[in-house]
């Protein structure tokens, strides 16, 4: 049987694919058996997170979770199913088509779903500026800190994997410094995010637009959840994600 392993550098990221259960190896299962690991954020933690969801007993690899756009036509919400990843390193890895094609047209059925190529970047890409910049190098759609470390365990451990992602921040919008600075340690500090707010009062605009993005966004990966969709090819499919 074929099992999926999620990997979702947020614990908020991973509560939108529905109730789960703790296990060993600081994994969790969902209802139908997929498994989740909250990885934190950047590379490194994603691929720790990745090795331990096969430890666990994945058989197929998923980057999970939110985006921000590099193409200026993708707005917050939308949802991105990429045919490849860009490392931070320039190495390419091409998504598990078999896999990736009947889940994109599942989503594609209910919203408009982007293709194309996803970037994994070292550090976030903040400013419109250099949303630009990094969209005119690479051609990537959207950019996030975790996906190609996920490619990089699948292809090492010989399985499939593919990339879910929904925009947070379109390609125009700056995140705040202090959003960017409270995220340093792997996690959103929010005692940190308030000091930032204190010492920088005008990033306070910016931060509730990302406020409005990020529901709007969440509200989306949900809906992405509860279509059901996830399963590897060979699994048996759930009537939806997560269902109790």
């Amino acid at each position: 049987m074929n099992v999926a392993g999620v990997v979702a550098a947020l614990a908020a990221e991973a509560r939108a694919l529905g109730p789960a259960t703790r296990i060993s190896g600081g994994c969790a299962a969902l209802n139908d058996g997929t498994l989740v690991a909250v990885s934190g954020i950047g590379c490194a933690a994603a691929a720790s997170a990745a090795v331990k969801l096969i430890e666990a007993g994945a058989t197929a690899l998923i980057s999970w979770g939110m985006a921000g756009a590099l193409d200026p036509k993708l707005t917050a919400g939308a949802v991105c199913v990429p045919s490849e990843v860009i490392g931070t390193d320039g190495g390419r890895f091409a998504a598990a088509q078999h896999w990736r094609e009947p889940v994109a047209a599942l989503i594609g059925a209910r919203q408009p779903v982007a293709g194309g190529t996803l970037l994994t970047s070292a550090q976030a890409i903040d400013t419109a500026a250099a949303k630009q910049a990094a969209h005119r190098k690479t051609g990537a759609a959207a950019v996030d800190m975790e996906s190609s470390a996920v490619a990089q365990v699948a292809a090492a451990h010989g399985l499939p994997f593919i990339v879910v992602r929904v925009i947070v921040d379109a390609a125009g919008d700056a995140v705040p410094r202090t959003v960017v600075a409270a995220s340093r340690a792997g996690r959103v500090r929010i005692a940190r995010l308030i000091l930032g707010l204190v010492i920088r009062p005008a990033d306070i605009a910016p931060l509730l637009r990302l406020a409005r993005r990020y529901r709007i966004a969440t509200r989306s990966l949900r809906a992405v959840a509860a279509l059901g969709t996830l399963a590897p090819p060979g699994a048996a499919l759930p009537s939806t994600v997560g269902a109790a």
